[in-house]
């Protein structure tokens, strides 16, 4: 697989948009509750669900690589790692209202992944929360990992 970088505009309608795989089954309606809210993710099986500082659009970087990438945990506000499996060999990111067949699909190995999800400048916005300068990034590379690991957690 060669190592692949995108960017792309969400709508994070509902403070939220998703990254997961081309045919999930995971119901969105299920993910949320007081601790995925307050972490800022939640996951499924074939699904990882991203809280968002602005119900805006938002910028996010999408990495796939063969292998770990390397660890610029500094340059982040919150740092969090979890499984994501991709069998179809597709992997899409769509806001929580928008549709998922209208994504753009990326191809990679079908199989199971690490996803390290990013947040930047969460608290750069402006006073009424519509505009930021927060950032986010989502890594994928193969390999599996239990749970979910806060790496880095933001400051309250």
């Amino acid at each position: 697989m060669k190592d692949q970088q995108h960017s792309l505009d969400l709508f994070a309608d509902y403070f939220q948009f998703y990254v997961c795989d081309g045919d999930f089954q995971t119901d969105t309606g299920t993910l949320w509750d007081d601790a995925t809210t307050d972490r800022m993710l939640a996951v499924g099986p074939d699904l990882i669900a991203i809280g968002t500082a602005r119900n805006m659009d938002v910028p996010l970087t999408l990495e796939v690589s063969d292998s770990e990438p390397v660890s610029d945990i500094s340059e982040w506000d919150q740092v969090i790692e979890c499984a994501l499996a991709l069998p179809s060999g597709t992997v899409i990111a769509f806001g929580c209202t928008e549709v998922p067949d209208d994504a753009e699909r990326f191809q990679v190995d079908p199989g199971s992944y690490l996803a390290r999800v990013s947040y930047g400048n969460l608290a750069d916005l402006s006073d009424d929360g519509l505009e930021g300068n927060d950032r986010y990034r989502v890594q994928l590379w193969p390999g599996k990992v239990d749970g979910v690991i806060v790496v880095k957690r933001r400051l309250a």
